[in-house]
C-alpha cells in the first residue's frame, strides 16, 4: 500500500515523458543539450511553415485517456481509485491544500517569465500566446462538457464533476507548452513543467476532488489538446499572417473564473 503513491506519480510523470521521442533522446545524450540558455534565433519564415501531425506521439496521451475512459462506470470503491483515496485521506485526513488552483498555471507563467528575463523560447510574444490561448480552448471544450456527460461523483460527495480532473488538464497543457517552448533550449525546463503537472494530479488525490483515474485522463487532455495546438496554429498563422510582421498582440485572460481575450494593435 505504501508503494502506491510514488509508483502512480511515477506513471504520470514517466509515461508524460516517454511520449517525446526526441525528448527522451536528449535526456540520454548530452551532447543533444545546447551550452547556452538562448534558443536558436526567432525565424518568422520557419515559423510559417506548416507542420505535421506525428501520430505517435499521441500514442501517450490517448492511452491516458482511454484507460481513464475505462474506469468509468465501474465501482470506484473498489480498485486502485479505492486505494489511493484510503492512503491519501481516508485513513489520513487533513486540511485542504489549495496550491493546486495556481500550480496548474505555473508551467505556462514560466515561460513568460523566462522570456521576460531573456531565455527566448520557440516562438514570439504574439504566437506563444495564441498557442496557449488554442491549448485552453481545446482543454475547456473537451473537459466540461465530459464532466456533465460523464456524471461521475467525487470522491468527497460534493458533485458529480469528477471526470476528468480539469485543473490536472490545464497543468499539464501549460507544461507540454514550457517543453513544447524549450525543448532546444534544455529537456530540463520540460521536466520542470511536467513536475509541476504531477504535483497539481497529486494534490487534486490528496484533496479528496478527483480519483486518480480522474487525473489520468486530465493529463492525456491537457498534452493532447497542446499537441493539436502545436500542429494547428502554423497552418492559421500561414493563412492569416503570411510573412508580415507581428504588430497585434493577442493575450488570453482570466477573471472571475472565466476566459476571455484582449487584444493590443499597433497602427
Amino acid at each position: 500500500m505504501k508503494l502506491l503513491k510514488p509508483l502512480c506519480l511515477s506513471f504520470l510523470l514517466v509515461s508524460a515523458l516517454i511520449g517525446n521521442t526526441q525528448y527522451a533522446d536528449a535526456l540520454i545524450s548530452e551532447s543533444n543539450i545546447p551550452d547556452t540558455l538562448t534558443a536558436p534565433k526567432y525565424n518568422w519564415k520557419t515559423q510559417n511553415e506548416p507542420t505535421r501531425l506525428q501520430f505517435k506521439k499521441l500514442v501517450i496521451p490517448t492511452a491516458l485517456i482511454t484507460y481513464g475512459a475505462l474506469t468509468l462506470g465501474k465501482d470506484e470503491n473498489k480498485g486502485l481509485n479505492a486505494e489511493l483515496k484510503d492512503e491519501l485521506w481516508s485513513e489520513h485526513p487533513h486540511k485542504f491544500n489549495h496550491a493546486d488552483t495556481y500550480l496548474q498555471f505555473a508551467p505556462a507563467v514560466s515561460v513568460y517569465l523566462l522570456n521576460a528575463f531573456g531565455v527566448k523560447g520557440q516562438h514570439n510574444f504574439r504566437d506563444r500566446t495564441m498557442i496557449y490561448l488554442m491549448s485552453n480552448i481545446f482543454v475547456n471544450g473537451i473537459v466540461y462538457p465530459t464532466k456533465k456527460l460523464t456524471h461521475r461523483l467525487r470522491p468527497d460527495g460534493s458533485n458529480y464533476n469528477s471526470f476528468p480532473s480539469g485543473h490536472t488538464a490545464e497543468a499539464f497543457a501549460s507544461a507540454e507548452f514550457m517543453r513544447m517552448e524549450y525543448k532546444n533550449v534544455s529537456p530540463w525546463y520540460g521536466v520542470a513543467g511536467y513536475t509541476m503537472a504531477v504535483a497539481t494530479g497529486y494534490l487534486r488525490m490528496y484533496n479528496n476532488k478527483h480519483w486518480f483515474s480522474d487525473v489520468v485522463a486530465g493529463a492525456g487532455i491537457g498534452i493532447l489538446s497542446t499537441k493539436l495546438s502545436y500542429w494547428l496554429y502554423p497552418k492559421i498563422q500561414h493563412s492569416l499572417f503570411k510573412d508580415k510582421h507581428p504588430n497585434t498582440v493577442i493575450m488570453p485572460t482570466y477573471q472571475n473564473k472565466s476566459f476571455g481575450v484582449s487584444m493590443i494593435s499597433k497602427f
